[in-house]
């Protein structure tokens, strides 16, 4: 593989969130509601993924779209804070990326979101992704138009992760050329459900046992279901976690599993990471407010095998 393999890289759209909390209810049409709380971070996706990779000491790399735009600028400070130096994509003047008020109540989350979505997959964007990417160790792939990016990396050598989150029209045929060439799949349990029509996660994850060696579902606050040629097992959640806001958990999460695959760990040790990881991100408000570093997570990792075994 060319490069160093020394890095993990991801394309994606760069999101940022204003987060209201302390709020007791939704306010109705014409009503104005002060929040007890606000923070401005960037938002979820590939950026958090890698983000939290880079804190845990990994050198992590982004493709993404970043305009002159107030918001851009910001977002491009907190990548140079973490350590991940973007590629920008973007040739035009608007605004590229994703903006969303996430209006957090005790019951539950409402979004409101500006922006296009995804990252133009032009043929310049691709040729400058693929370069950037390539002789990463690992990288996280997206549903879009980098198909053929993957592809390249994938007869490299490069470990490829699918991470595509909820789409209402998701399918195994809407996503075969996807999960053919991914080493790894991480819905969650509702995802899981949807793309293989399946009524509970452990029928979810015998259909994906068909496209996977190891099988990943997400099971929220119970942890995570993993099946290992054909043999089902739970990897139980983090315990003792008082959960604030679930909001960038899954992104969380893929950073200790892509951790685990980085350094040769056991597929098993990989979702204890990715439980470990995820676990505390739900513990503040917001995608990168709560993480670990590299050594608590090997320390909280160490205890966790400890009641395991």
């Amino acid at each position: 593989m060319a490069g160093n393999n020394n890095f993990v890289a991801g394309i994606g759209s760069t999101n940022v969130d204003l987060l209201y909390s302390g709020i007791e209810k939704l306010p109705n049409e014409g009503e104005e509601i002060y929040s007890r709380d606000f923070s401005l971070q960037l938002g979820g996706g590939v950026p958090a993924t890698l983000i939290n990779i880079a804190r845990l000491g990994i050198c992590a790399k982004i493709a993404t779209e970043l305009g002159e735009d107030m918001f851009s600028l910001f977002a491009r400070r907190e990548f140079e804070k973490a350590g991940v130096k973007p590629l920008n994509l973007y040739k035009g003047q608007d605004m590229p990326l994703n903006v969303t008020s996430a209006i957090i109540t005790p019951g539950d989350r409402t979004f409101f979101s500006y922006g296009k979505g995804s990252v133009e997959a032009s043929d310049t964007a691709m040729e400058e992704a693929y370069k950037m990417c390539r002789g990463a160790r690992v990288a996280i792939m997206q549903w879009g138009g980098f198909l053929p990016v993957y592809k390249k990396l994938r007869e490299e050598g490069t470990i490829l992760v699918f991470d595509c989150g909820w789409d209402d029209n998701m399918s195994l045929d809407r996503y075969r050329d996807y999960l053919d060439i991914a080493d790894y799949y991480t819905p969650n349990q509702k995802e899981a459900q949807k793309i293989t029509a399946a009524d509970n996660p452990h029928k979810a994850a015998k259909i994906l046992s068909d496209y996977f060696e190891n099988v990943v579902v997400k099971l929220d606050s119970d942890g995570c279901l993993g099946m290992q040629k054909g043999e089902e097992f739970i990897v139980p959640p983090v315990k003792n976690i008082e959960c604030a806001d679930s909001t960038g958990a899954g992104d969380a999460f893929l950073a200790g599993f892509i951790y685990g695959l980085y350094y040769d760990y056991s597929f098993k040790d990989c979702l204890m990471f990715g439980n470990i990881t995820g676990g505390k991100c739900v513990t503040e408000v917001g995608c990168l407010s709560a993480y670990v570093t590299e050594n608590e997570l090997l320390r909280q990792y160490e205890l966790l095998k400890k009641l395991l075994d």
